[in-house]
């Protein structure tokens, strides 16, 4: 493996690690780690660093819904027209391109299941080219991008027989 790949895998694991940290773990110099990450950042490999929060323990109300997308394919341009259309919403956190009954999954964010539910009625279903959509919603996250969420314990619950 490369010292870039292992660079990316270390800082997807932690993007806080710094390359102080990186080198020491590499076993390579500071100056060609940073110059490495500099790169990266510089072909847009890298593309950002992210924080990963678990909103149930802020106490804010928020939704999250997968969205599988059906559309019709536009001439010349495949999916891709139809598909920045829907990722420039803001309520929009995610999108993929998958194989199967749906062509785009879709996952976005809102403050309740009404606001979730008008954006899909009133702004993703009317654009041009989207023929069906179905909507998810996520009730708990348990592991996301490799990252397990707080497990609660389950209450064993044990029924008496007589």
């Amino acid at each position: 493996m490369t010292l870039k790949t292992e660079i990316l895998k270390l800082l997807e694991k932690d993007c806080r690690t710094t390359p102080e940290q990186i080198a020491a773990m590499l076993g390579a110099s500071e100056a060609a780690v940073s110059a490495a990450i500099a790169e990266l950042e510089a072909d847009k490999t890298i593309l950002g660093y992210k924080g990963m929060v678990d909103w149930d323990k802020t106490g804010e109300e928020i939704v999250t819904a997968l969205i599988e997308v059906k559309v019709t394919p536009q001439r010349g341009d495949g999916f891709d027209r139809i598909a920045e259309r829907i990722y420039q919403f803001e309520e929009v956190e995610s999108m993929y391109l998958m194989s199967g009954a749906y062509d785009f999954t879709v996952i976005i964010t809102g403050r309740t299941l009404k606001e979730v539910a008008n954006f899909v009625s009133a702004r993703l279903s009317t654009i041009d080219g989207v023929i069906g959509t179905a909507t998810h919603f996520i009730l708990r996250k348990y592991k996301e991008k490799h990252t397990v969420f707080e497990n609660i314990p389950v209450q064993e619950e044990r029924m008496i027989f007589c």
